[in-house]
């Protein structure tokens, strides 16, 4: 079924695949998706594990264009059910019939039923669409058994309020599931289930290599090469010297340049404008709220980069 022919409510969920903008595709970053394409090529869903700010959801929109199929795309949620998933009864449908075959005669005839919806992961499996399931295991693990099913046996289970005569829908040979995730100790993540684990093949991702960062800082904070290059140095160096509590990403540099072009300000150890937006953004980036002893090691640390690099 084309995509334009689909009932509304059904096209609503679904998205054209299109090259995100301004993607920066490296040798790194080439054969992250090469690798996945070639997993989802053998039959096999992938999952992009990593920390945030690894670009987990954009490696995993920028394979989805690759495969070039409608995407459906679900964010993990504590309080997703099943249904939520796969479909659930929202609203009614009522029927009128009126009979005036007599003249004479008024006959009404009125029949409201429970409607029945179609989610997202129904409307994936039934027409053979790309599911990115980003942060799945923000979502309860029983929220997500019915998965096991879909990705094995390629058969969904389906509620019998949905009606018809079958109780399951085999699943579109053209389905490709990709899945993303934090690690397990990120709060409001879920232990997801070994059965499903072991349906999927994890792709373990961690902070790019230095021109690959360069690149991407560049192309997304719209910076010169060369401010770029001092900002990610300022950036990896922090990361190196273990002195906060969670590692700087790809993120801070971003938020750095992006906001230095609102202020005018330019990466240079003289430039006041520049010094306090670093401090400040990759001080709260990589400590907790109210730890005031790590803050201090992390602009202390700063500050010496920042004299050495920039």
């Amino acid at each position: 079924m084309p995509v334009s022919t689909m009932p509304t409510d059904e096209l609503s969920t679904v998205l054209e695949p299109r090259p995100l903008p301004n993607f920066v595709e490296t040798a790194q970053i080439r054969g992250i998706a090469e690798r996945a394409l070639a997993y989802i090529r053998a039959g096999f869903p992938i999952h992009l594990r990593g920390v945030s700010g690894t670009g987990k959801t954009t490696i995993a929109m920028h394979v989805a264009s690759k495969i070039a199929r409608p995407v459906v795309m679900i964010h993990g949620d504590e309080e997703f059910s099943t249904s939520d998933l796969v479909g659930g009864e929202y609203g009614y449908r009522i029927r009128k019939v009126v009979d005036n075959f007599i003249h004479s005669v008024l006959k009404t005839e009125e029949d409201m039923q429970r409607r029945w919806v179609d989610n997202r992961l129904t409307v994936a499996c039934k027409y053979g669409f790309t599911l990115i399931y980003d942060e799945f295991t923000r979502s309860r693990p029983e929220a997500n058994n019915t998965l096991l099913s879909v990705l094995q046996e390629k058969m969904l289970d389906l509620p019998a309020a949905r009606g018809g005569d079958e109780s399951y829908l085999r699943v579109n040979p053209d389905f490709t599931a990709i899945f993303t995730s934090n690690p397990e100790e990120y709060a409001g993540v879920y232990r997801s289930q070994d059965a499903l684990r072991d349906r999927m093949i994890t792709m373990d991702l961690t902070h790019y290599d230095r021109e690959t960062e360069i690149e991407i800082t560049q192309a997304k904070a719209g910076l010169p090469y060369e401010d770029a290059e001092k900002l990610i140095d300022v950036v990896r160096g922090l990361r190196e010297s273990g002195k906060y509590e969670y590692a700087p990403t790809i993120r801070a540099p971003m938020m750095i340049g992006k906001t230095l072009k609102v202020r005018g300000g330019r990466v240079s150890t003289n430039d006041p404008i520049f010094r306090e937006t670093a401090l400040e953004i990759l001080t709260s980036e990589t400590t907790r709220v109210g730890s005031i002893t790590h803050q201090a090691k992390v602009q202390e640390v700063l500050n010496d980069l920042i004299d050495q690099i920039c």
